[in-house]
């Protein structure tokens, strides 16, 4: 495994587990988001989904900028 690879896979782990953490409790707060406004626990829900892939996406992203140069 080169340099490059292992500090993928280390940033991908990271990454994993910050965002499994956050999953664990997702449900606790949208429940408690949900007493206060549905809407806005299916906002929070969303947005959640959304940063998870883009972080990936700006991950990828920024490997491909460094590819280039």
């Amino acid at each position: 495994m080169d340099r490059d690879t292992r500090n993928s896979a280390i940033a991908a782990l990271l990454i994993l587990l910050l965002f499994g953490t956050a999953a664990f409790y997702l449900p606790t707060v949208m429940l408690a988001l949900g007493s206060l406004s549905t809407v806005l626990a299916g906002i929070f829900g969303v947005v959640f989904v959304l940063a998870f892939f883009t972080v990936f996406w700006l991950r990828a992203r920024s490997q491909r900028k460094n590819q280039d140069k």
